[in-house]
């Protein structure tokens, strides 16, 4: 096995990470700043194109045409990356490598491209990341993006077809290992993932931000707790952080890959050092898959749902009330739409999931790169809740 640890991740920590915390001045004192000089990256103007009112949830299914496909709402992007569901019921996607931030429908309209991110270099794992959108999105309108640039990641504040504004810079990039997910808590803070950029001494180093789980206000401050209240850190040790999501506890968990097989699922402790690489660390993972390149992750009733990117499946595990998985894992729609990257779930319990073949080994099929949005077996979990 490729970690050590000292002792088991502790419900009770976990709960505290999640608790409300209050945000004061903040002054650096790291290599991050909260803006940078000069101009921010560009953006374009949505196009002048009516948006489709969101579908009416009393009306009667969509009729197919033979052959089509219900679990997908839209084809022919280019690999899809961040996704974030708005409270309308629909979604904002975002293309790694083209910087395109479209609205998807569940009722198959088509995409609408909203605003388009410029200044992104999308070499190697690099380019637009995580999307999340305002705990006040009704209020403010505000969306949030985890952004490569020819010098750092950072992450961007913008309305969609305004400025994005950079309010965390010098988050380290590298060709490999690059993370990127966002995601806003129960507690409206802004967790985000970032990964070791290939050097796995910087995801021990509480003084970098690479290999993290970070913590911010919505203006990118350091928002005060464990373990230090100067510094966003909350968690170190991580290879590679590939998605963030939270269950019915409030609790967080990340799914994060590595070079080696066993890629994890991990349970969220302030102050955890996670192990990466080959070092004691001091926390547990809660399951660890072979082979899977896992993606983004979603809880639904103590059911995870993992994206596989090299597996081509969604892994389910079951999860106790401690957080803890039962049993062996499971899966559903194996080899069925090729990688599997993102998985969000919607109010309704549906998951969002996004398809990554255009960047994949193998030739991608026509209408790549999809969003599909399905609803997960019912069985999954065997009728946990």
């Amino acid at each position: 096995m490729r970690r050590h640890w000292a002792r088991a991740a502790c419900a009770a920590a976990a709960a505290a990470l999640l608790a409300g915390c209050s945000s004061g001045g903040y002054e650096p004192t790291g290599p991050w700043v909260p803006q940078v000089d000069g101009p921010p990256p560009a953006v374009a103007p949505p196009p002048d194109t009516d948006v489709p009112e969101p579908p009416d949830p009393d009306s009667p299914p969509t009729t197919l045409p033979d052959g089509e496909d219900p679990n997908v709402v839209a084809s022919g992007l280019d690999t899809p990356w961040g996704l974030a569901v708005l409270p309308d019921g629909s979604a904002l996607v975002g293309e790694r490598r083209t910087g395109r931030i479209l609205q998807v429908f569940p009722d198959r309209s088509d995409p609408v491209v909203a605003t388009t991110i410029g200044g992104l270099d999308a070499t190697g794992d690099g380019g637009l990341l995580g999307l999340a959108i305002s705990p006040a999105y009704r209020e403010d309108s505000l969306v949030y993006a985890y952004a490569t640039t020819a010098t750092d990641n950072r992450i961007l504040r913008f309305s969609l077809g305004g400025t994005p504004q950079p309010i965390v810079t010098g988050i380290p990039k590298g060709a490999t290992g690059n993370g990127g997910r966002i995601a806003f808590g129960p507690d409206e803070v802004l967790y985000v993932g970032t990964g070791d950029t290939g050097n796995a001494a910087l995801a021990a180093d509480p003084a970098s931000l690479a290999g993290k789980v970070l913590r911010f206000d919505i203006f990118g401050r350091p928002v005060p707790g464990e373990p230090t209240d100067a510094s966003p850190v909350v968690t170190r040790g991580h290879s590679n952080v590939t998605g963030l999501c939270f269950d019915g506890a409030d609790r967080l968990f990340v799914t994060e890959t590595a070079p080696s097989p066993g890629d994890e699922l991990n349970l969220l402790v302030p102050g955890g050092d996670y192990g990466w690489q080959g070092r004691i660390g001091s926390e547990a993972p809660v399951a660890t898959y072979d082979e899977a390149g896992l993606g983004g992750c979603a809880i639904v009733n103590r059911v995870a749902f993992l994206g596989a990117v090299d597996g081509e499946r969604i892994i389910v595990t079951i999860l106790d009330g401690n957080g803890a998985a039962v049993g062996d894992p499971e899966e559903f729609l194996a080899a069925q739409y090729g990688r599997l990257r993102t998985v969000v779930a919607d109010e309704f319990g549906a998951l969002w999931i996004t398809t990554s073949n255009l960047d994949g080994p193998d030739a991608p099929d026509p209408d790549d790169d999809r969003v599909l949005r399905v609803l997960p077996p019912s069985d999954a979990g065997g009728g946990v809740s």
